[in-house]
């Protein structure tokens, strides 16, 4: 699978308006217009005006892209968002228009999605059912999470009595998200809709819960993004549900008072701050570039996680739309 379009575009100014793509199954031309590019993802305009959302195999880490690109991570985290789409589909709507539209450049089937163009809520909606993370570095200063108190004794890993909803703001690329309590969402989008929010995100987060125990993984927690269409309904927008929002861990290993083995982009961040890194965190310098077998032990990590929950192969993906 070929990842150069993608190296191309991080180095490419976010400003750029527009790009001509080409490559289309019937030899068309048509022109997309370069929204934004964050941490992951590649935004587009269709000329009708929906989203062409692309997820390259860039990874991000303490608020910082990385040099060292994960293969065939942008496909996975597609295939895995849209499997969770069919599995949410009663909950809450999904921006998802489809994966296969000639209006998606064939060099990027598999790893983007046609979407619908929503007005985004301007909030992160975390739900957490364990405690590790920020989290955790919250609940060691001052016993809360999100302005919820939680019981003494709790350690890294430790289940929570209860899904709590742990709101955070929604960061710039290089920028940190801050945790936000219940009070805050509510004097920025209202009280209604952030009850709405709180009780959709963990409505999710049980759903999804349920079903990795099912495969034998625990869901620690995920990162939720929602938007309103034009009937003002709230549809889940983005990723969801993918090592890159989440915290999979095997269910078998769980063992709290440690980091737990995961599924996830963790991985990276323990080699991150490991000595083998020689790299500083508050520096302000940027990370290393990863060297191959963290790469390939990482992409390896995202595809059980994929095969795991799903119980499909990775392989069908990318016969069937790579």
């Amino acid at each position: 699978m070929c990842h150069a379009w993608f190296t191309v575009v991080a180095a490419t100014s976010t400003h750029s308006r527009h790009r001509r793509i080409g490559g289309w199954e019937n030899d068309g031309v048509t022109e997309l217009t370069h929204l934004h590019s964050g941490k992951v993802r590649d935004l587009y305009r269709a000329p009708d005006g929906s989203l062409v959302m692309v997820a390259s195999d860039r990874i991000s880490a303490y608020d910082f892209i990385l040099s060292t690109p994960i293969p065939d991570k942008g496909a996975i985290l597609t295939a895995l968002s849209v499997w969770w789409f069919e599995q949410l589909a009663d909950l809450a709507p999904n921006h998802l228009i489809s994966v296969d539209s000639p209006v998606i450049p064939a060099q990027w089937r598999g790893r983007a999605m046609l979407c619908q163009s929503l007005d985004m809520v301007k909030v992160e909606c975390v739900a957490r059912g364990y405690l590790t993370g920020g989290g955790l570095s919250e609940y060691e200063a001052s016993g809360l999470v999100s302005g919820i108190a939680l019981p003494s004794g709790l350690l890294d890993g430790s289940r929570l009595p209860e899904p709590i909803f742990t709101p955070s703001t929604k960061a710039d690329v290089g920028e940190h998200d801050e945790p936000m309590s219940f009070a805050e969402v509510e004097a920025l989008v209202g009280a209604e809709e952030a009850q709405e929010l709180r009780a959709l995100t963990l409505a999710v987060y049980s759903r999804a819960a349920g079903i990795a125990a099912e495969a034998g993984v625990i869901l620690a927690d995920t990162k939720i993004e929602f938007g309103r269409d034009t009937a003002g309904r709230l549809v889940i927008a983005d990723e969801v549900l993918t090592p890159d929002s989440s915290r999979f861990w095997p269910a078998q290993e769980w063992q709290p008072g440690h980091r737990q083995p995961s599924y996830d982009k963790q991985f990276v961040r323990d080699w991150l701050t490991s000595p083998a890194a020689n790299w500083d965190r508050s520096s302000g310098v940027e990370p290393p570039p990863l060297p191959e077998e963290i790469a390939l032990a990482t992409r390896e990590r995202y595809l059980q996680a994929y095969e795991r929950l799903t119980g499909r192969s990775f392989a069908d993906w990318t016969a069937a739309h790579g």
